[in-house]
């Protein structure tokens, strides 16, 4: 369990971070706007991108690429699955609307509904985080290159 304690905390700020960005974002009317969803990356990256270092400060040498690869993951997903369910309650309980509005622009008499529009989400967030992991673990992984000194 002492294991996941970090990605979790993690997880949690970074899908707190998500939210409170959303509903900024909702105040000003540009929560149906996809593009502002891009800044979400760079949120998630830097969660990531902190548990990972994080974990590696704390483990010292005992840090090895599986289990930073796993803290990366794990944090990723959590705040994916936190920010889904937030997504699923705004959409269905705070405004109803919402997901007609957001798609208004690329409607053509489809029938797209809050459940595959959040599973949208779901996805986008674990792919996200699955490639931002992967970035992040090139930096953080013990380098095999041989030094010039064993030459």
């Amino acid at each position: 369990m002492k294991n996941f304690i970090l990605p979790i905390r993690y997880g949690i700020a970074i899908s707190g971070s998500l939210i409170a960005y959303f509903l900024i974002l909702s105040l000003l009317g540009w929560h149906t706007k996809p593009i502002f969803s891009l800044f979400n990356g760079v949120v998630v990256g830097f969660g990531i991108y902190e548990a990972i270092r994080s974990y590696k400060s704390e483990q010292g040498d005992d840090f090895n690429y599986p289990k930073g690869f796993s803290v990366g993951v794990i944090t990723g997903f959590v705040a994916t699955l936190i920010f889904t369910i937030f997504f699923l309650l705004y959409a269905t309980e705070l405004q109803p609307g919402f997901v007609e509005e957001l798609l208004e622009p690329f409607r053509r008499d489809s029938n797209i509904g809050v459940g595959i529009v959040s599973f949208v989400v779901a996805i986008m967030g674990f792919a996200t985080t699955v490639v931002l992991t992967l970035t992040f673990m090139q930096y953080f992984k013990k380098s095999w290159n041989i030094s010039q000194n064993q030459v």
